[in-house]
This record gives structure tokens, C-alpha cells and sequence, in this order.
């Protein structure tokens, strides 16, 4: 874990951004005293909603589909 004040966040960010990126988690204080935490963002699968007991999902549920993707592109 890494503590840094907000003006050091501020200098910092991109090597900061980095060290999340690797697991590592980041204490920004306001005068010494903690005021936010910062850890690497993860990406949740999606859920199957009402039908989820009924319903076998296909093993590329979680796929992005290229040719819609390419249509907002």
C-alpha cells in the first residue's frame, strides 16, 4: 500500500496508475489523514437476469461481438 499526499497524487498520477495496474493499492491524504483509496479496476462478467435458472448461457456469453463492435467504430 501507497500513501501519498494530493499534490503528489496530482504529479504522480501515471506511475501511480501503473502501481495499480500491478495489484497495488493507493492511500491519497489531505493533510496526513486519509481520504480515498484507489485499487486496479476489475471487470465483472455479465448476469444472467430473471431467466438465469432456466437458461444455460453459451460459453462465449462474455465475448465481444466484432461485427457490432465495428458498428461504433
Amino acid at each position: 500500500m501507497i500513501t501519498v499526499s494530493v499534490a503528489e497524487a496530482k504529479k504522480r498520477l501515471t506511475e501511480l496508475l501503473d502501481k495499480m495496474e500491478q495489484g497495488e493499492e493507493v492511500i491519497i491524504a489531505r493533510a496526513g489523514r486519509p481520504v480515498a483509496r484507489l485499487q486496479s479496476y476489475e471487470a465483472k462478467g455479465r448476469k444472467p437476469g430473471f431467466l438465469g435458472q432456466e437458461y444455460r448461457l453459451p460459453d462465449d456469453f462474455n465475448s465481444l461481438d466484432l461485427e457490432i463492435a465495428a458498428a461504433f467504430s
